[in-house]
């Protein structure tokens, strides 16, 4: 079923649901486009992708109704899906909101900047660039991170290390050229 773009006001909607419906605690991770729309560096976003991390009770069959509800794309996708966990993620994390026993957040900005870098889309690219003038991840913090995960990198068969690293590396190297 095709389903509307999501913005802002539907990103709010669908935590405000989440919150009424779960039967008990948890966490929400929010990754991607609805990091980017909800601190507006994008207007919409094609799915919501969400990490439950614990996850709330009943949030599945919360999903199951939000989606058709609100006429939304719930994807369950995280950075760690594609690259790996980064220590402290967890606290590195930025709070959004509180709706009923469910917290909301925006999953650690290094993991996110990462995995865009590794996909290296033009949109990822640019996503990354705003992270940066917004002050959600700085281009040392990016190296710092980048050098933690390279061990566990041997647990990704998909991701050629040395690709992932010449990315990082051009990719900062550029943007320390476009400030200086």
């Amino acid at each position: 079923m095709s389903r509307d773009e999501t913005d802002a006001p539907k990103v709010e909607r669908l935590m405000a649901a989440l919150g009424r419906r779960a039967s008990g605690p948890g966490a929400v991770y929010f990754t991607g486009g609805v990091s980017a729309v909800l601190l507006g560096w994008r207007s919409a976003t094609v799915d919501a992708d969400l990490l439950l991390d614990p996850e709330p009770g009943g949030v599945f069959e919360a999903i199951a109704r939000i989606k058709d509800d609100l006429s939304i794309n719930i994807e369950l996708a995280s950075p760690a899906d594609f690259i790996p966990e980064l220590p402290g993620w967890r606290e590195r994390s930025r709070f959004v909101a509180q709706h009923g026993p469910v917290a909301f957040f925006h999953y650690d900005f290094r993991a996110q900047a990462l995995a865009k870098l590794e996909r290296g889309h033009a949109r990822d690219l640019d996503d990354v660039r705003a992270m940066l003038r917004r002050g959600l991840v700085t281009r040392d913090e990016l190296a710092q991170a980048f050098a933690a995960l390279v061990p566990r990198l041997i647990r990704y068969p998909a991701i050629d290390a040395e690709a992932f690293r010449t990315k990082v590396e051009r990719f900062l190297a550029g943007e320390a050229e476009a400030r200086g």
